[in-house]
């Protein structure tokens, strides 16, 4: 037991230096040239947008279920006009970036996980290499500036769609103008709430993209390997969302921004 608990943290250890090792090679090509724009707006594209429609419909029953899980429990103090302002604090702040950033470690990790897997156990990096071509700056660099920069945008417009599920939330069981409505929200809201959440999204985004590559880069195994990449890219790049918003979350305290 104490032998398998030791190599089990060994091994952890290991690959922890290995995508450290990954992360700083990212570091070195990312400003060499060649520069693949064309590749990166596509990854953009298809990592961003294709995204939109799965985040979007998220981020509105997640807005919506809040408000009305949120209203008994503030009507009972007498407290129902903090409705929309308490929605918008907990969705900006913590809610939105979080689950908006696991359900893109889900589809978007996996993706890049099983692609790169497939791409790496039929051998077609190693015939980009013999061809001449870069693939860590084709197939690596590309995809973690895409998820770093466009998860960023993906959380501020499920942020939007979950504000207006709230809305429609709220008049369920009343009536209020959206004008009202928004008038609570920016009332409360402040460069405290609103800057670290998006600082932290890239970050999120960030470590999603480097551990998907590196777990699809290194596939072995032949196609068994492929599903082991894409489902270990799910579970790490889970994990490092919660760690590295607890970290965020410290970080902001410390600085007072809490």
């Amino acid at each position: 037991m104490a032998n398998s608990t030791l190599n089990g943290f060994k091994s952890f250890l290991i690959e922890m230096g290995e995508i450290s090792r990954f992360t700083g090679r990212f570091f070195a090509e990312v400003f060499k040239p060649r520069y693949e724009i064309r590749e990166f707006f596509k990854q953009c594209f298809l990592i961003g947008y294709k995204s939109l429609p799965l985040t979007g419909v998220t981020a509105f029953i997640m807005g919506l279920v809040l408000t009305m899980q949120s209203r008994p429990t503030l009507a009972e103090f007498g407290a129902e006009s903090w409705l929309p302002a308490m929605v918008a604090v907990s969705l900006v702040r913590e809610i939105g970036p979080v689950i908006t950033a696991l359900i893109c470690a889900g589809k978007i990790g996996s993706s890049i996980g099983a692609e790169l897997g497939s791409m790496k156990v039929t051998e077609q990096i190693d015939a980009m290499e013999v061809s001449g071509t870069n693939p860590f700056k084709f197939l690596v660099v590309t995809r973690v500036l895409a998820t770093t920069f466009t998860i960023p945008i993906l959380v501020i417009i499920s942020d939007g769609i979950a504000m207006y599920g709230s809305y429609l939330g709220i008049n369920m069981k009343g009536v209020t103008s959206p004008h009202i409505f928004l008038a609570h929200v920016f009332n409360k809201l402040s460069y405290g709430d609103l800057l670290p959440a998006f600082i932290k999204t890239f970050f999120f985004g960030f470590a999603i993209g480097i551990v998907g590559c590196y777990k699809g880069y290194n596939s072995n195994k032949g196609t068994e390997g492929v599903g082991e990449s894409a489902n270990s890219s799910v579970v790490v790049a889970s994990l490092l969302v919660f760690i590295l918003d607890l970290m965020a979350v410290q970080v902001a305290d410390l600085l007072g921004l809490t």
